[in-house]
């Protein structure tokens, strides 16, 4: 008697295609140089503004350059957080609509797990502050958003420094949540944190960005056409009322993926991801995290802990974060019947989850937006920003650093079991994995 066949197990860590491993691989290189550069300048700024020449550091970030004119007269800091950040959400743009359009999560199966842990980690994080600030000093409330993002760079960055051989399918998992929840963010950003919006620059910024959408599906390369209309666009959209980085999301979303039917070489949107990519983690991250990250904390250190906004960041980042992260997984998992993936544990995912708590460049942004640059409560946001952030990669790097020994021996052997074509042999085995 012929049994019937059996249905292939389905992984939500399933080992992805060979060119999308390489991609990532690329893309976590230059991410973890960005995190290192990211980190150093954090340091810098932090020890500068507790040093003796403080107020050399606040004088710079109050340095005023640009237009009146325009409007455009802003301070360094402002030009740190609304323009440079605007590069780096074009990066992210094109890193999302790349992932789903052309990469591995393409197929909404493989998709639906990073989007909905970054939603999960979005909305308990904000729950966890919210409560602990119910009824507390007026203002603190609107922070709620402050730890729901996560900060590519520097969880890629504590990735790299733990060395662990994570199986690709977990560091993409890793990267499109943090994408993700970041663009998620900018949703937060333009919806909750608008003040005034003036609909007429808004209305006004759809021309020059409608033309650069009209450019880039020609294939046209050109800078002097495309850095214009983007600048512009990106004006208008500040004008608007908006936060400028929303212009930087619209931007990379208008670039087309796919490659050109005629002729080798990559699509656009890959050539300008390729481009741009280090000057978004090399220069725009780390002079922002420079401008945002010196708090002095040589003063009321203790009272600065015991507030309900520094407590509710620090229990966001931390307990909230992977708490989110790791029930939307075993919650999609208990829904789609799936397994986690060839010899992943639960105890991977954890580590994942607790690297997501490290909020630092939209955290701080947020922070700014939410309380006033300045005030005693974006200082005691920043703090409880950095303290969340340090903990949560002590933590992680705990849990990985266990795993770290038994993917090492897994990718020892199948880095040896490698073709002439230079591609390992698994990625050409039929079959789930």
């Amino acid at each position: 008697m012929t049994g019937t066949p059996s249905t292939p197990r389905r992984f939500l860590f399933g080992r992805g295609s060979w060119p999308e491993t390489r991609r990532i691989g690329d893309v976590l290189r230059a991410e973890t140089v960005g995190g290192a550069l990211l980190l150093g300048a954090a340091v810098l700024a932090l020890l500068w503004a507790n040093s003796p020449w403080a107020p050399a550091y606040r004088d710079l970030g109050a340095l005023r350059v640009g237009p009146h004119a325009w409007h455009l007269d802003l301070s360094l800091a402002q030009w740190a957080a609304d323009g440079l950040l605007a590069i780096f959400f074009f990066v992210a743009g094109l890193e999302l609509k790349r992932e789903f359009v052309a990469g591995d999560l393409r197929d909404p199966r493989r998709a639906v797990m990073p989007v909905a842990a970054a939603v999960g980690g979005m909305a308990v994080p904000a729950l966890i502050y919210t409560a602990i600030n119910a009824g507390s000093s007026a203002g603190a409330l609107s922070g709620w958003a402050v730890p729901t993002a996560t900060d590519i760079a520097f969880a890629l960055a504590v990735l790299g420094v733990i060395s662990t051989h994570l199986p690709a399918a977990l560091r993409t998992f890793l990267l499109t949540l943090a994408v993700v929840d970041d663009l998620l963010a900018i949703v937060v950003i333009a919806v909750f944190y608008t003040g005034s919006l003036r609909p007429l620059p808004l209305l006004a910024a759809l021309a020059p960005l409608g033309l650069f959408a009209v450019l880039v599906q020609r294939r046209v390369r050109s800078w002097w056409l495309l850095l214009p209309l983007a600048a512009a666009t990106w004006t208008l959209v500040h004008a608007s009322g908006i936060h400028a980085t929303v212009a930087g999301v619209l931007l990379g979303f208008a670039v087309p993926v796919p490659r050109r039917a005629e002729g080798p070489g990559p699509g656009l949107a890959e050539h300008f991801e390729h481009r741009w990519r280090p000057l978004s983690a090399g220069v725009a991250v780390p002079v922002f995290a420079f401008f945002a990250a010196g708090v002095p904390v040589t003063g009321g250190l203790g009272a600065t802990l015991r507030d309900p906004v520094t407590i509710g960041i620090v229990a966001g980042l931390v307990l909230g974060k992977c708490a989110g992260v790791l029930a939307t997984t075993w919650l999609v998992r208990r829904v789609t019947g799936a397994s986690l993936g060839d010899g992943v544990s639960w105890w991977d995912v954890l580590g994942l989850s607790l690297l997501a708590g490290i909020g630092f460049t939209v955290a701080l942004l947020i922070g700014e937006l939410a309380f006033g640059a300045g005030s005693e409560q974006d200082e005691h946001a920043r703090i409880g920003i950095l303290a969340g952030s340090l903990v949560a990669a002590l933590l992680a790097t705990v849990v990985l650093r266990v795993r770290n020994r038994h993917y090492q021996r897994l990718c020892a052997a199948e880095e040896l079991d490698t073709d002439a074509d230079g591609v390992p042999d698994v990625y050409q085995q039929a079959g789930p994995r």
